[in-house]
Parts: C-alpha cells; sequence; structure tokens
C-alpha cells in the first residue's frame, strides 16, 4: 500500500498494515483515546499538524475507497473549511453519519493517527481500497 514519503516510523507500519477494505481513524486534537487501537499522536500545538495535512501526506501512497465523516462537521464549519475537506477527498466517495455512530466504527480500525487539527469535528475514518 505504501510506497513513499512518511517519514515517520510509526505511521510507515501502521499503513504498512492497512488491507484492503481495513479503515484507518486521523483525528483532530479533541478524539478521545481508544484503549486496544494503536494510537500515533503526532499532534505538537494547535494546527500543527492538521487533518488535511496528514490525509495528502498519506494519499500518495494510500488508495482510500470511501471515507465517513461527523455530520455535525458540517454544521459547524464553514463553507472555506468545508471546501477545504471536499478537496482533500476529492473522488473519494464520502458518507456523514452522526458523531456517536462514526464512533462505533472506530474499534474496527487498524489505527488512528491523532493531529492537533483544531477544526470542529475534522475527524476522518477512511477504508483502504
Amino acid at each position: 500500500m505504501i510506497k513513499t514519503g512518511i517519514l515517520n516510523p510509526q505511521i510507515n507500519s501502521l499503513l504498512g498494515r492497512v488491507r484492503h477494505t481495513n479503515t484507518l481513524v486521523i483525528a483532530d486534537r479533541g478524539f478521545p483515546f481508544w484503549p486496544g487501537i494503536e494510537t500515533v499522536d503526532i499532534s505538537l500545538v494547535d494546527d500543527v499538524p492538521t487533518v488535511l495535512q496528514v490525509l495528502e501526506a498519506i494519499r500518495a501512497n494510500f488508495v482510500i475507497g470511501r471515507a465517513w465523516m461527523a455530520q455535525e462537521f458540517i454544521k459547524s464549519n464553514g463553507a472555506k473549511t468545508r471546501s477545504a475537506f471536499a478537496a482533500g477527498l476529492h473522488g473519494v466517495a464520502m458518507k456523514f453519519e452522526p458523531h456517536p455512530r462514526l464512533k462505533l466504527r472506530v474499534p474496527h480500525a487498524i489505527g488512528l493517527i491523532r493531529t492537533g487539527d483544531t477544526v470542529q469535528y475534522a475527524n476522518i475514518i477512511v477504508e483502504s481500497a
């Protein structure tokens, strides 16, 4: 799945274990800890790095078939933010669902990458194609 580009060895290891139809969570800074889910925490300070920066980095070598986000993301963010996320997920089948339902998908993920993102409900669950 992974070709080149990611420098972080923990993220490389995590991505190397994602197979067809496995999921990966890219989360904002406020996303809760999930016991039993490998978490690579790369948060440094507010908005460093962002969910979109991580998404861009992994998309270079990771084929995303579909993705999920919380419906609350749409209501909580302006057009500019929504547009940036749509561009970051261009060509990916997207589904928005209530935040509690989105969280039910988390225990089935291969792992979670926690960022420093401060965008409300910026969490994305991506499925490998």
